[in-house]
């Protein structure tokens, strides 16, 4: 039989039995349906987590003073730690594999006031790079410079939740606040950011000044030494190093401070990098979850598919017998049943991935939550669709045209329906 008489007949077969072959059509649908949208939604989890990460900082390590749990150089366990202000310069020089280490010094719930309103806001102090490796984008104007931080001016730099409370829609730029008891120029305002973590507030309701500002003017209390900083920043030079930039941060300030590098709670980190894998393993197994879901989804469609084959074998008995009585080859028959699961799993799966592909740009004209990018299809769930789609179409295919290749004419000609 002619290929293209094979593939009319088999349309014709179909189309004799619409409902039958709808139902089936939508079980493998479905099913594609399942795995495209699921999979989307997982990757735009992902996606949207990490640019929100990424609004707190990028690739960074945190470094917080702790309390020696190990006995080093003679001294007993139980110490306590406290960084200094020149701790950074030494730390750097000893880190090859950081490209930025930095200190960080912050005045809890200050009094800040403005020639329209007052709040207590969050100052904190750090050099120029902190603006770049945390993520803190200027909106106007900009963060304090080197300059700046050369003379420890008092110059500030507003978060965007700090400038609608203390001037509203007026603008910030150039203006005074009374910082602590201290006159600040507004020399910036920060873009509005997400941010889904931190270890002392939101940067949206802080108060940016320079490192030698900060120092000066809001010095640690007693009994912490004036020149003592909260935590150091630490940023890796590249990804492939940074488990080196973390060691080398840690040993220069053990031999600063005289404890012993194995010392985690000396000198605890808290490690973005880190962090970001964890998130992405719990993210890659909730998609890989959700895909077998659909997966097997799919496959219940093939069984539909092969049920409703088997099906038309029984009630197409008596034809079948015709055919081979007449000469029909066994070849021709596996190619004529083979060819009807076939057509009828990829048409299915067709509307299936073109029917979610649909979905997924509909759902993401609708504005979504920070943390979700919204449903994002990949090729790569394409390509898992299509593969087991062919594959339901081979399993769902054979045995049913296997059996009818294997009908006996002469029984079949004595077929009767129902009987």
């Amino acid at each position: 039989m002619a290929f293209r008489d094979l593939l009319s007949e088999t349309l014709r077969t179909l189309g004799a039995h619409r409902l039958r072959t709808a139902l089936t059509m939508f079980g493998i649908a479905w099913g594609i349906v399942s795995i495209t949208v699921m999979v989307a939604a997982g990757e735009g989890l992902r996606v949207g987590q990490a640019k929100v990460a990424e609004q707190f900082g990028k690739n960074i390590m945190i470094v917080f003073a702790g309390r020696t749990s190990l006995q080093a150089g003679g001294t007993r366990a139980g110490r306590n730690v406290q960084w200094r202000a020149g701790d950074h310069r030494v730390v750097q020089e000893q880190s090859p594999s950081c490209s930025h280490v930095m200190p960080e010094l912050g005045q809890g719930s200050t009094p800040v006031r403005s020639a329209y309103n007052n709040a207590a806001l969050l100052v904190t102090g750090s050099l120029p790079p902190f603006a770049e490796i945390r993520s803190l984008e200027a909106a106007e104007g900009r963060y304090p410079n080197w300059d700046d931080e050369a003379r420890a001016g008092r110059v500030a730099f507003l978060g965007s939740d700090a400038k609608k409370q203390l001037f509203g829609s007026r603008p910030a730029l150039g203006e005074t606040l009374m910082v602590g008891g201290w006159r600040y120029t507004v020399v910036g305002v920060m873009a509005h950011k997400e941010q889904d973590s931190s270890y002392d507030g939101q940067d949206i309701n802080k108060v940016f000044v320079p490192f030698g500002a900060v120092l000066r003017d809001f010095p640690n209390k007693p009994p912490s030494p004036p020149d003592s900083v909260d935590r150091l920043i630490a940023a890796p030079r590249s990804l492939e190093v940074h488990e080196q930039c973390k060691a080398e941060v840690r040993r220069a300030l053990a031999r600063l401070h005289g404890f012993d590098p194995r010392d985690e709670e000396a000198a605890a980190i808290w490690d973005t990098v880190d962090e970001a894998k964890a998130f992405r393993v719990m993210t890659d197994g909730m998609k890989y979850f959700l895909g077998a879901v659909g997966l097997a989804t799919l496959f219940i469609g093939g069984i539909g598919v092969m049920n409703v084959m088997l099906v038309a074998v029984r009630e197409r008995t008596r034809e079948i017998g015709v055919r081979k009585a007449v000469g029909a080859t066994r070849g021709s028959i596996v190619r004529q049943f083979f060819m009807e699961s076939v057509i009828v799993v990829f048409l299915s799966g067709g509307l299936g991935l073109g029917a979610a592909y649909s979905f997924c740009g509909l759902i993401n004209l609708m504005p979504m939550p920070p943390f979700f990018a919204g449903l994002l299809p990949t090729w790569e769930s394409g390509l898992l669709a299509s593969a087991l789609l062919g594959t339901v179409a081979v399993l769902a295919a054979l045995y049913p045209a296997s059996r009818a290749a294997a009908v006996d004419p002469i029984e079949a000609l004595r077929y009767e329906a129902g009987g």
